[in-house]
């Protein structure tokens, strides 16, 4: 087992700076949706003090999907139509159906989908996020300023705190779009999730709330946030299969079916949008009417993806979701949720 980063910073001064360096990075540029190998340091650090939430994951296809996928008969027929040896060795299975840690000069894969897939590597911010102030202080006595300081910090450091919806989002949405033309129109996968909608894959199996009831059970998500966790995900849907678009070089399944998803998508919006409207999504609707969706067009849709993303962070940021009452409508039901 590796051993975190123990770098804890206590002066004012410079946790200033690093709150002021977190802010310009969002500011400019997106991060990276992926975790970072060589900073993986597995589900087992987090299971230290997430032990409830590492015990429901053993329960969902994220968790299983190590032992079986391989096993699986259409998972043989694809990697056998790309020339891949298996779905373990290849970078075109693996980036987005394991967990990656660098072992010597390769990336190995380590879990299914697990905590640092959708929060980020953790070797970074893992340190950080532990610390609740002084050797004495614990979560339930950390004091609210430090709490806000150490989660601004960690998210400085690459973590995808479950505050900010749109980064969790990003992690969701970049494989359940499939970011590979040849793994559709050769291999024979699927062209991504199209039933994916945040709140109904999100509030099911995997749902993982225990931290919002003291650790007691598994907390379901109330309904201003799931008001918010809605709207954020269309928008990240429309970002995403924008970018899936941007990809395709060829007029046939992949470049079909995720051209179809975003302008699917974008109808939603402006259904969602006519019944409240909401100045985020006008602007992600706004950069998206640029959008040319035709194959070879990469460099036009990927910055069209970037526009929209920047109104979907902005959203996920301002949002209250006590405003957003006309959005019942438009919510799945929890007999709906995956």
């Amino acid at each position: 087992m590796r051993t975190t980063n123990t770098y804890f910073y206590r002066s004012a001064t410079i946790v200033c700076v690093v709150l002021a360096h977190a802010f310009l990075i969002r500011s400019t540029r997106a991060q990276p949706p992926q975790c970072d190998p060589s900073s993986v340091l597995s589900y087992e650090s987090c299971a230290k003090c997430h032990g409830s939430e590492v015990r429901v994951w053993k329960q969902t296809p994220h968790f299983t999907t190590f032992e079986q996928l391989s096993r699986d008969p259409k998972s043989s027929e694809i990697c056998q139509k790309l020339g891949l040896r298996s779905v373990k060795r290849s970078a075109v299975c693996i980036n987005c159906h394991f967990t990656l840690q660098t072992n010597g000069d390769r990336n190995k894969p380590i879990s299914g989908i697990s905590c640092e897939s959708c929060h980020g590597a953790a070797e970074d911010w893992l340190a950080v996020h532990n610390d609740y102030g002084a050797v004495t202080e614990t979560k339930e006595t950390e004091s609210a300023e430090h709490r806000d300081e150490r989660l601004a910090l960690s998210t400085a450091y690459g973590m995808r705190n479950t505050r900010d919806l749109y980064l969790i989002a990003s992690s969701c949405y970049h494989c359940h779009t499939v970011p590979n033309e040849e793994l559709v129109n050769l291999g024979g996968h699927k062209a991504g999730s199209l039933d994916f909608e945040l709140v109904r894959w999100s509030q099911g199996q995997v749902r993982h709330n225990f931290l919002r009831s003291d650790g007691q059970f598994n907390a379901a998500s109330s309904i201003q946030r799931l008001r918010v966790m809605y709207v954020v995900g269309l928008i990240a849907d429309l970002e995403f299969s924008t970018r899936a678009t941007a990809n395709a070089t060829q007029k046939s399944t992949y470049g079909l079916t995720v051209a179809g998803r975003a302008a699917e998508t974008a109808k939603r919006l402006i259904k969602l949008q006519k019944t409240i409207p909401i100045a985020e999504v006008e602007g992600a609707l706004a950069a998206f009417s640029k959008a040319d969706l035709r194959t070879n067009n990469k460099a036009q849709l990927i910055a069209v993806a970037d526009a929209i993303r920047q109104f979907g962070q902005e959203f996920a940021v301002n949002a209250d979701g006590t405003t957003l009452t006309l959005v019942d409508s438009f919510l799945p039901t929890p007999d709906q949720y995956k």
